[in-house]
């Protein structure tokens, strides 16, 4: 036993037990292993006897020392991963955001609707779904909002490439219990984000296996919180030209929610909300923070502030997940924009975006088969609003 040993010196007596090194008169012998002993006997008038067991004894001071700074770090990493379990544990809601085949949810005039989820292809492996939602209300735990960011997050089966597909909110789609068509995030105003997924599932051809709902504030906070990001505006506007712009929160907000001075409106805005989320990814993946105690604590708490996620999404679900993801650089991120033929108007819906419906079979093909690094889009407009 540790304690038992380093009071305990081979023939008797623990030198270290008394706390005094002073006490030598010959009469303990160390035996045949005592390093005082060169010649096999022992030099009682001390000549040269001494500085051996200080020698012996300042090792094992270092051996402990050194231990004990092993320990403390290990504990010091222990209590560092706990704090931050604790802070995503207690910011973290969780709620029924995944529709249930057990629960058939009421639609208009009454109609019974049961949710049914696209089967998962074998060759998908165990690639994942997330549908990200960015909420405009500014305290999700009272209010639902409006859902102005859709996101589907395809996560590759070896966890080395993310495709970003953005869904446009005005996109003309079929929602289960309604008789009419409609905008994309009507659903998610009828009925949160069970009816939103229950829309994109047919769509995409893949079951959504998880979904995320976070407001702009957290967007802010999230960006702050990693001393700001450096954001690869494509098309430039008259506050932010084109180029690498490097944007705090505040800024990044504007970034991302202006659309009338882009060529393809909320095309356009789409596609800069993803050159954000792909920003903070890469930053808050990058050396800077993950080295950084203090700035990795506070993403943590920043993005999960606010932070509603299905209630089969666990916290170490997600902590073995961003293990698993350590290696994505930003050439592993992706965008795409969900297949669009151009610009419509309806009568009851207003301005609209037509889908490419073939091309949604196309796509729905790759991410089936965990082939998004294939997938190419030659039919949504890439300028204008097609026709």
């Amino acid at each position: 036993m540790a304690g038992r040993d380093d009071r305990y010196d081979g023939g008797g007596r623990g030198d270290e037990g008394y706390l005094d090194d002073s006490y030598d008169d010959g009469a303990y012998d160390d035996g045949p292993f005592d390093e005082r002993a060169d010649d096999g006997g022992y030099d009682a008038a001390g000549a040269g006897a001494a500085p051996p067991r200080k020698r012996r004894r300042g090792l094992r001071i270092l051996l402990v020392g050194f231990v004990t700074v092993v320990l403390l770090g290990i504990g010091a990493v222990a209590a560092y991963v706990a704090f931050l379990n604790h802070t995503v544990s207690s910011n973290i809601s969780h709620d029924r955001l995944l529709p249930d085949p057990m629960l058939p949810f009421e639609g208009e005039d009454g109609e019974m609707v049961t949710p049914s989820a696209p089967p998962r292809s074998d060759a998908a492996g165990d690639a994942l779904n997330f549908l990200v939602i960015g909420s405009d209300s500014r305290d999700l735990s009272q209010e639902r909002g409006r859902s102005d960011v859709m996101v589907l997050v395809h996560i590759s089966h070896d966890r080395d490439s993310v495709h970003l597909v953005h869904f446009p909110r005005d996109l003309f789609v079929e929602i289960p219990g309604y008789s009419r068509k409609n905008k994309l995030n009507a659903s998610y105003a009828f009925g949160g984000a069970p009816l939103l997924v229950e829309t994109v599932q047919p769509l995409i051809g893949v079951p959504i296996d998880h979904v995320a709902i976070v407001n702009f504030e957290s967007f802010k906070a999230m960006t702050d919180a990693i001393g700001g990001v450096d954001v690869n505006v494509a098309e430039g506007s008259p506050d932010f030209p084109e180029g690498t712009t490097h944007m705090d929160g505040e800024t990044g907000l504007k970034f991302v929610r202006e659309r009338y001075a882009l060529s393809q409106g909320d095309i356009s805005r789409g596609q800069r909300q993803q050159a954000f989320i792909k920003a903070i990814m890469l930053k808050a993946l990058s050396g800077s923070t993950l080295t950084n105690p203090a700035r990795l604590a506070n993403f943590v708490d920043a993005a999960t502030t606010n932070l509603v996620v299905d209630e089969a999404l666990e916290v170490g679900d997600m902590r073995d997940l961003a293990f698993a993801m350590r290696g994505v650089r930003g050439g592993d991120i992706h965008f795409v924009t969900a297949p669009w033929t151009g610009i419509g108007n309806d009568s009851y819906a207003g301005s609209i975006v037509l889908p490419a419906e073939d091309q949604f079979a196309v796509l729905a093909e790759h991410l089936q088969n965990d082939t998004m690094d294939e997938y190419v889009d030659d039919v949504s407009p890439k300028s204008g609003f097609g026709g």
